[in-house]
């Protein structure tokens, strides 16, 4: 099941992840999680949201660049071994992965693995052959609380 995650292209200079935040925060828009990767000249913010689409048009608003796209969630143990398990699921289908990451709830029971594939149809049909369910909008953003 494909979720919708926000990206926010940002100048590298201080201030501008704030920004954001507390543009959504105003807005009464929750972060579920979020990632950030950065070059020397601009950052990417990726996250999930309790509203997307609001997020995305305070963002627009806001002037700054915004995408939404889909991404796949995959929950597992969060223990030693828990994302090898799936990344070999993955590996053996042949999954390419664009980008990930992670966090961890219930006090460290379990893990939510947010992924991009080129192709995040195959990649879920392959999860769940392998009987790995794929969360849902909703389930992520209870599994954050």
């Amino acid at each position: 099941m494909q979720i919708r995650q926000i990206s926010i292209f940002l100048e590298n200079r201080p201030g501008q992840l704030s920004q954001i935040c507390r543009a959504l925060a105003d807005a009464g828009i929750n972060i579920a999680t979020l990632s950030l990767a950065d070059t020397s000249d601009f950052g990417i913010v990726r996250m999930i949201v309790d509203d997307h689409e609001k997020a995305r048009e305070v963002l627009l608003d806001g002037g700054h660049a915004v995408k939404v796209t889909q991404v796949v969630a995959v929950c597992v143990p969060d223990r030693p071994g828990g994302m090898a398990g799936v990344m070999s699921v993955l590996d053996e289908a042949g999954a390419n992965i664009e980008y990930s990451y992670a966090f961890a709830f219930h006090r460290g029971e379990k893990a939510v693995l947010v992924f991009r594939f080129s192709d995040n149809a195959r990649a879920e049909a392959a999860l769940a052959k392998a009987g790995y369910a794929t969360l849902d909008e909703g389930e992520v953003l209870e599994a954050s609380k």
